[in-house]
């Protein structure tokens, strides 16, 4: 069996109310996969805003493996810590990983962040050392379009996730670059010009579905 992390920030947990990505991913593997997979990890639960926790069950539709290592303002240099252990306690196969967008804007520059993908990598190969990851693009958010100095930053990152992908990939444990989704809108597809709304949620999960497939053969490509 196939046992798939993914692992993120507010993007990828999600807020009480919502499917998130996580779910719309699953529903197109359980189609197009051909084999036995699950979604793992050490969390299950929503962003509860309320509460300003994360405590919330209230899915859309509950009805799905809601397991994952994400959190609401986590970034790169928050979960390299701890993914190490969370490949061991869930034996997860592959990683799929949105991170960036936090650490650029609060805590790291693009080098430092980078700097932390290398860490995360480290760590989840020595908890796994075949475990395969893929890496999705920050997606510059609506901070980007008036703060050209984030804006360069988004983009410098992006680069270096590039160039440590590649200098990173090994043929036991293998690194994907995934694409940003072309089509993705800010204004379409999120509901606050950060945050995923349905749209938003179906093109993240075929940016990682779509580069499974061309990557790896795993799957077919996304569609509704």
């Amino acid at each position: 069996m196939l046992r798939i992390m993914p692992v993120g920030d507010s993007m990828t947990i999600g807020s009480a109310g919502e499917h998130t990505w996580r779910y719309r991913l699953w529903r197109h593997l359980c189609t197009t996969y051909g084999a036995p997979f699950a979604l793992v990890g050490p969390r299950e639960t929503l962003y509860d805003k309320a509460a300003d926790a994360p405590t919330s069950h209230a899915y859309a539709d509950p009805d799905f493996p809601r397991a994952h290592l994400a959190g609401w303002g986590e970034g790169w240099q928050h979960m390299a810590p701890l993914i190490g252990e969370a490949v061991r306690q869930a034996r997860a196969d592959l990683l799929l990983v949105s991170l960036g967008l936090i650490d650029l804007g609060f805590y790291t520059n693009a080098e430092q962040t980078a700097e932390n993908v290398r860490a995360f990598v480290a760590a989840a190969r020595e908890a796994n050392p075949r475990v395969g990851m893929v890496l999705l693009p920050v997606i510059p958010n609506v901070r980007a379009q008036t703060d050209t100095g984030f804006a360069a930053q988004v983009a410098l990152f992006n680069d270096l996730l590039a160039k440590t992908a590649a200098d990173l990939d090994e043929t036991r444990s293998p690194l994907l670059l995934a694409s940003t989704p072309s089509s993705y809108d800010i204004h379409n597809d999120t509901y606050d010009g950060t945050h995923p709304n349905e749209s938003g949620e179906h093109k993240i999960a075929a940016a990682f579905a779509d580069a499974m497939h061309q990557g790896w053969d795993l799957g077919q490509p996304y569609g509704h």
